[in-house]
């Protein structure tokens, strides 16, 4: 027995490779991609099964995480939270979404991340646009099987919201029967996301492997012009952020919400997020936020759990952004329908991927599906993915916020009013140096 001791105290090789953060993993993978790529030159293309391997992996996931995850969470919020409270945060994070994805595309247009960059499509096109009525027309399939059979992402986004919203009426109908049988629906769709979840995890501990293959052969192919379009994506995305900040700021200012004191409270949320890149993780210090700008819990209890799972502004703006890149990598011109095929992928599907690892690639794995597009060039923003989910979960968590906020704003009795216009002062700051604000 004694024996065995040293080797029980040492953990094994593969035990420190679980051990050691997913974000280090791809970010050296990604370097050791570029490494080997630069210096092997087309021979990288070796390498090209284990990259293929990952995608096929990620496209395993996709459909059944998001058939699953939608459906508990839609399904968990009750009809009766769903009144006048809900019904205003919902429409704040749906309105706030499509903003934020808008404002991905649009710099990505304007900034045109991945234009100078050809990677081969291996023989995948984009398949032909569908015009906008008909975009809209088959969010609603006639035919759900082939619907979710061909992989056909809206409709499957929609049906799985439709069964949420019919399973949390179930749970909470008068007649014990129904309840029971929503009850059990609802822990049979908890289950297979746990399932989902556990091989994600397995899934993005092969992910630097894939990305270490896929970024060699990429820049095999195309030489270091790659980096700079990467580049180029990171500063779209954080200006992005950048911007969509300055619309909660717009919307905080409707509503006569200080925004020096909204802020001040809120910096200390933001930059937990941006260092932890977790909504869910940041929840107890937003929560704290909100008590301290003076709003009541009958919305802060609703607004942060409902947006750490639901809301992801900042996820939206860089699948928007992304897609665009991987759109250019790949030479593929989108249409006006396809863009807003991406568009309602990227308001709709952000209810099921919230709080998901990995969560910010398993959407824009929808979106280019969505549009058509190869999916080979998402290894190339995998390897970034690290340093653009910190700026996309801080934008994330400061929406919450600001819907917070501004939906007490709007409810009586719902905002401390002596709280809310209580001057903060930074620490930084002498004592009494700050105004109070009217």
């Amino acid at each position: 027995m004694t024996s065995e001791s040293p080797e029980l105290a040492e953990p094994s090789l593969w035990r420190r490779y679980l051990d050691f953060p997913l974000y280090w993993k791809l970010l050296i993978a990604l370097v050791a991609g570029a490494v080997v790529g630069l210096a092997a030159g087309p021979d990288a293309e070796v390498l090209q099964p284990l990259g293929d391997l990952f995608l096929n992996l990620l496209m395993m996931i996709v459909f059944p995480l998001i058939v699953a995850t939608l459906i508990v969470g839609v399904s968990s919020v009750s009809p009766a939270r769903l009144g006048r409270i809900g019904g205003k945060v919902v429409a704040f994070y749906l309105v706030t979404s499509a903003f934020a994805i808008t404002i991905g595309l649009t710099l990505a247009f304007i900034v045109n991340p991945g234009s100078g960059l050809n990677m081969p499509a291996d023989g995948d096109e984009a398949a032909e646009a569908p015009s906008i009525v008909d975009t809209l027309v088959n969010i609603v399939p006639p035919n759900p099987v082939a619907a979710i059979v061909e992989g056909q992402v809206l409709p499957i986004v929609f049906l799985a919201i439709v069964a949420g919203l019919a399973i949390g009426a179930m749970r909470h109908n008068p007649q014990e029967r129904i309840r029971d049988l929503g009850e059990l629906l609802r822990r049979v769709a908890e289950g297979t996301s746990e399932v989902m979840f556990r091989i994600i995890r397995g899934v993005l501990e092969y992910a630097p492997v894939g990305v270490f293959a896929l970024i060699a052969v990429t820049l095999g192919e195309t030489g270091a012009d790659a980096l700079s379009d990467l580049a180029q994506l990171t500063a779209v995305v954080y200006g992005g952020v950048a911007l969509q900040i300055v619309i909660y700021a717009i919307i905080l200012t409707l509503f006569g919400i200080g925004l020096r004191n909204f802020f001040a409270y809120a910096r200390t949320p933001m930059i937990t997020a941006f260092v932890t890149r977790s909504s869910n993780g940041t929840l107890p210090v937003s929560t704290r936020a909100a008590q301290n700008m003076g709003v009541n819990e009958g919305v802060y209890g609703f607004s942060l759990p409902f947006g750490a799972t639901v809301n992801m502004d900042g996820t939206a703006l860089y699948v928007g952004a992304s897609v665009i890149f991987v759109a250019n990598v790949s030479g593929v011109d989108l249409s006006v329908g396809e863009i807003l095929g991406v568009l309602l992928v990227g308001v709709l599907a952000s209810i099921g991927t919230a709080g998901v690892p990995g969560a910010g690639l398993i959407l824009l794995s929808m979106a280019i599906t969505q549009a058509g597009l190869p999916f080979a060039a998402v290894a190339l923003v995998a390897g970034i993915d690290a340093v653009l989910d910190m700026v996309r979960t801080m934008c994330n968590v400061t929406g919450d916020l600001t819907a917070t906020r501004v939906v007490a704003q709007t409810e009586p009795g719902m905002v401390d009013e002596h709280a809310a216009d209580e001057t903060v002062v930074d620490p930084a700051e002498e004592p009494g140096a700050a105004d109070r604000e009217g």
